[in-house]
């Protein structure tokens, strides 16, 4: 299976989220395509073929979606490249500081556009520790079953 991983990070919590992911997958024998969507080609790589799609988000002011990443699914719209909801799912960081009304705002307005069938996986900060570590490898497990990939045993 191919997985593109495709995440926006403003401080680098994001991207470790993403990156624990991607070896996960990879872990798994998974083929993976980690990409920030703010690179120049992330649109023409998001329109490749790939079997799901892990989207990555920190939350901006008051729970919306960063402006790199709504140009982002905004050019996988245009391209025709959106996957069916039960290939995307989404996690995203946040801090609880700013209101648990907005905490990962974002993720959850992805997951809520894309439709996507999977729980959003909410890290608060940098992921540390062996509760972050779990929760990303059951969440990854997770989306990969249920997408027809078996998590190992």
């Amino acid at each position: 299976m191919h997985a593109l991983i495709a995440y926006a990070s403003l401080s680098g919590n994001t991207r470790e989220v993403a990156r624990s992911v991607a070896a996960r997958c990879s872990a798994h024998g998974h083929r993976v395509t980690l990409l920030e969507v703010d690179d120049a080609q992330a649109a023409a790589i998001a329109a490749q073929p790939h079997d799901c799609l892990l989207l990555g988000c920190w939350t901006d002011n008051a729970g919306r979606t960063p402006a790199e990443m709504k140009q982002f699914v905004g050019a996988l719209r245009d391209a025709a490249a959106l996957p069916d909801p039960d290939r995307v799912a989404v996690f995203g960081t946040g801090e609880t500081q700013w209101g648990l009304e907005y905490y990962c705002g974002a993720a959850h307005r992805l997951a809520r556009f894309f439709g996507s069938v999977h729980p959003v996986l909410e890290i608060e900060h940098m992921p540390h520790g062996q509760a972050d570590a779990l929760a990303i490898h059951h969440w990854t497990d997770t989306v990969l079953a249920a997408t027809g990939v078996p998590a190992p045993c």
